[in-house]
């Protein structure tokens, strides 16, 4: 089967689905292809941002965004090396109404993100569709994609088709199909650990709404979890590498590392039944020196893969996302495009990556490399004096996380009011 629109999106995750949204309501034909049945899987990021929370208000899609199930991040800590925490971004010091971090499952962000898109005419998503490769012209850009399509129950490949598009935008995370495809190698930086992710059950006097993230730190290993609304979703980050350790040890190992870090979840330990509930993310830090090649543009994991430090992958892809549909949109509906509009919106985005990956491998160097060797974290003296004795600090690396530092705002041709 062979068809045409004017831009296919590959990924239905963040990036792709406002992407998308942001596209069709420009009266571009844009068409999003996502190689799952649907959205719900477990521990993917799920922390919404202030900005996207702004943007979202700004698409008169904010009300509805907070009827989703949520809790909210009030501020987010540091070890002082000492056994006891700093407050290092307190987000409570910005202003209302976006004074927060929204913690809310992704698939019901994403299934939310799709009902509004689907009530633009020129928006199409495909589930269980996964992009193969990319089609080329006779000048060799890329112009559409081939892709199969599976059956839902058995994953059986069903059928296979091409879809030319004047624009391909490569929203496939961090294992991009469509960037080795397209030749293209990101330079990856040094990270110091992996996390296994995994559940353990909330009792029913534990319903409050989490308030901070405040890190436990063992010997050489690091324990953060977060609540959701049955059960709290657990990060446990140790050295890179350590996986066929950790596994070979077995379970009963794991539970009492875990019971080491956090002695008040001891009790549910057990609740961990083998090895094969720890679901491994390798994780990696890179960027791409060229996000675009003509007829196709990466952005979000795709262009730059982030460490989960600090929580800001999904904030930056969204960005990406809203960044790229003010610049492509008019060039699509005029058919203009050209590669000149596809480097201006890495231009637009680069500064952004680069600030936060050197961020986040100054965390990596100053913190966690230092437990992973085994050693206290000890963050300089003088940022942990001016944090304890000068709070107001403190809304400077709130706003950097809430908001990012180039946060995009809503193009015009998006906003909409709250009860269109």
């Amino acid at each position: 089967m062979e068809s045409s629109t004017q831009c296919v999106v590959v990924g239905g995750g963040p990036a792709g689905i406002v992407l998308g949204l942001l596209l069709a309501r420009a009266g571009v034909e844009v068409t999003v292809l996502e190689k799952h049945a649907d959205f719900l899987r477990d521990f993917r990021g799920d922390t919404v941002h202030a900005s996207t929370v702004r943007l979202l208000d700004e698409l008169g899609l904010g009300e509805g965004f907070r009827q989703l199930p949520q809790s909210k991040l009030g501020n987010f800590q540091l070890p002082a090396g000492t056994g006891d925490s700093v407050i290092l971004a307190d987000f409570g010091l910005l202003k209302e109404p976006y004074n927060y971090v929204a913690m809310v499952p992704q698939w019901d962000l994403l299934n939310f993100l799709v009902e509004a898109a689907k009530q633009e005419p020129t928006f199409t998503l495909r589930m269980n569709t996964e992009v193969t490769e990319l089609l080329r012209d006779g000048a060799g850009a890329v112009s559409g994609v081939a892709y199969r399509t599976r059956d839902p129950l058995t994953g059986e490949t069903v059928g296979t088709g091409e879809l030319s598009a004047a624009l391909t935008v490569a929203c496939d995370g961090r294992g991009s199909v469509l960037r080795a495809r397209a030749g293209l190698v990101p330079r990856e930086f040094p990270v110091p650990f992996d996390t296994w992710w995994f559940r353990l059950p909330r009792y029913s006097d534990e319903r409050d709404p989490v308030a901070s993230i405040a890190p436990s730190f063992g010997t050489s290993d690091v324990l953060l979890s977060l609540t959701r609304k049955d059960f709290y979703q657990i990060a446990y980050l140790a050295a890179k590498g350590l996986d066929p350790k950790l596994r070979a040890e077995g379970v009963e190992a794991f539970r009492a590392r875990i019971a080491r870090l956090r002695p008040d979840l001891s009790d549910r330990v057990d609740n961990i039944r083998s090895v094969d509930d720890l679901h491994l993310l390798d994780v990696k830090l890179n960027r791409l020196s060229e996000w675009h090649k003509p007829g196709l543009l990466l952005i979000g994991d795709a262009a730059h893969a982030m460490s989960p430090a600090g929580g800001v992958g999904i904030n930056l892809a969204v960005q990406d996302a809203v960044a790229a549909a003010r610049i492509i949109a008019s060039p699509l509906l005029s058919n203009t495009l050209d590669d000149g509009h596809l480097a201006a919106v890495q231009k637009r985005r680069w500064p952004p990556t680069v600030i936060v990956q050197t961020f986040q491998r100054v965390l990596h160097r100053v913190i966690f490399a230092q437990v992973m060797a085994g050693k206290q974290p000890k963050p300089p003296k003088l940022l942990l004096f001016v944090l304890r004795n000068f709070p107001g600090v403190r809304k400077v690396p709130a706003r950097m996380i809430a908001f990012g530092p180039r946060p995009e705002r809503a193009p015009q041709f998006a906003r909409r009011k709250p009860d269109a």
